[in-house]
């Protein structure tokens, strides 16, 4: 697999890069649209087209020093995967670094959660979703991409945990989410600017891991995903939304998940997304 943006500079590499992308080409539990394996390479070989100055934040973050390691390769089972999604994401995680996990399904994410939780015990997690996530089992796994939020739900207390961009769940997850209280904010008021952001923010952990899965986006941004949902966000909503997290709280890493491959402007707003988020990290 290339490296991202085509980076081969010495701040680059694995030892100096304060940025480490981990792609995992994996898609175990799809249930509808195929192609999540194919998403790292799609968005890494769409990111050489990305120009390194951002006209945003006025500056070009590869500067930071970006590395791309080698692709995880795929275990035999959903759990497995998780596991060893949190063992390599934990061998990189570091005070002054940003790990990366470029998927690949979602339910990779419970594993790196994990990894990221075992550094920052206090940390709060910040979810971009068309779909709440929040099923016990689906499909026969509780280790499916629509349990990830469940899984994760399970290590972190509900006052640590945020779910923006909703509008798909089921009847049981809407009770669940009712009686537990759980913040969930759809796409819908996030759009229309009935909630803030800032306000859902107030008494959040300091320290927050970034789960963006790219259907939060309407199908226009982002159309190649397994389950695109219509009304998701705009790609300048996204952005404010981002930057008001990324600017408020220490966002100490992040994934981008559910991309599949196919479709080059789908790939190539996902790598914009990722340097950005990037950029902003940078700071």
């Amino acid at each position: 697999m290339a490296a991202f943006l085509g980076l081969s500079d010495p701040c680059c590499t694995p030892r100096n890069a304060a940025v480490r992308i981990l792609p995992v080409p994996y898609e175990g539990t799809v249930t509808y649209g195929k192609g999540a394996a194919d998403g790292p390479r799609a968005a890494i070989d769409a990111s050489a087209q990305v120009e390194l100055y951002d006209e945003v934040l006025r500056a070009e973050p590869w500067r930071c020093g970006i590395a791309t390691l080698p692709p995880l390769r795929a275990r035999k089972t959903p759990a497995r995967m998780v596991q060893a999604v949190e063992r390599e994401v934990a061998r990189h995680v570091a005070p002054d670094r940003c790990v990366v996990t470029l998927g690949g399904e979602h339910s990779i994410s419970t594993g790196a959660v994990a990894a990221h939780l075992a550094a920052w015990p206090d940390l709060g997690v910040v979810q971009f979703d068309a779909h709440a996530d929040l099923r016990d089992r689906y499909a026969g796994s509780p280790w499916n991409h629509a349990c990830v939020m469940a899984r994760i739900r399970e290590r972190i207390p509900s006052a640590r945990v945020l779910q923006l961009g909703i509008r798909s769940l089921s009847a049981e997850e809407a009770a669940l989410a009712d009686r537990k209280r759980y913040r969930l904010v759809s796409a819908r008021d996030l759009l229309e600017q009935r909630v803030r952001l800032a306000d859902r923010l107030h008494r959040f952990p300091r320290q927050v891991y970034v789960t963006f899965d790219v259907d939060v986006f309407d199908p226009a941004v982002i159309r190649a995903t397994g389950t695109p949902e219509p009304g998701g966000l705009d790609w300048y909503t996204a952005m404010d939304l981002l930057e008001t997290l990324f600017r408020s709280k220490q966002v100490v890493g992040f994934d981008v998940v559910e991309l599949s491959g196919g479709d080059p402007p789908s790939a190539f707003a996902a790598a914009r997304l990722l340097y950005r988020m990037i950029g902003l990290w940078q700071g």
